[in-house]
């Protein structure tokens, strides 16, 4: 994501968030941890049916793991936008440079197939256009779990598609916003064009993901 010719005072400023970044999601793998251990999850009532507070669960531990995850995540929204921010800037004349080099149809527009799990909905034209790469997929993470694969072309992700893609960090922006949520996925794969669905949330290593997503280029 920072590979671009990023160098000084933005670089260093972009770096040390992406740090920041890596120690929330740690946090909140650890937050979440408490809770897996307890068998509970961020909604799951804390008393019994009588009212009490229930005795099968550290019911203190619960509540205060519940309430620093809300605010680790809402940490991580506002340093995602820093990020998103910072990358803007180190970014703008590389984009503005290849903006007029922008094909009007994306070479990567593809037919629908059939199978299990291939999108036939007839959607606008548009919206079968890639934008993005999927790169690595680490093994036991949520986008391999999710059946996503490298050279993934992606053609939705979430809320965002071709027609209104302009910065990959609206995909990133998209995780940090869904948290634990299912994200609608298409993506092309050889021929075809697959629907999936991806939970971002912490996992045994850094990301909420797992995976490399970086912007389709020509």
């Amino acid at each position: 994501m920072v590979g671009y010719n990023m160098d000084g005072a933005a670089r260093d400023r972009v770096l040390k968030l992406m740090e920041e970044k890596d120690r929330i999601e740690s946090e909140i793998r650890d937050q979440t941890a408490i809770l897996e251990s307890n068998n509970v999850g961020m909604h799951d009532s804390l008393v019994d049916g009588e009212g009490f507070p229930r005795n099968d669960i550290d019911v203190y531990k619960v509540r205060h793991a519940r309430h620093r995850i809300i605010c680790l995540q809402n940490d991580h929204k506002l340093l995602m936008r820093k990020i998103e921010e910072g990358l803007e800037e180190v970014h703008s004349n590389f984009r503005g440079s290849n903006s007029s080099q922008v094909p009007t149809q994306s070479p990567c527009s593809a037919p629908y197939a059939n199978g299990h799990g291939i999108d036939h909905s007839h959607e606008n034209r548009n919206e079968t256009q890639c934008f993005a790469i999927i790169g690595f997929v680490r093994d036991g993470s949520p986008a391999d779990l999710a059946g996503l694969l490298e050279n993934d072309e992606v053609l939705q992700f979430g809320s965002v598609n071709s027609n209104n893609f302009s910065d990959i960090m609206q995909v990133h922006d998209v995780v940090a916003h869904s948290v634990g949520q299912r994200v609608s996925v298409r993506v092309k794969r050889g021929e075809q064009v697959i629907s999936l669905t991806v939970v971002p949330r912490p996992w045994s290593h850094p990301g909420l993901l797992g995976c490399q997503i970086t912007r389709y280029t020509t």
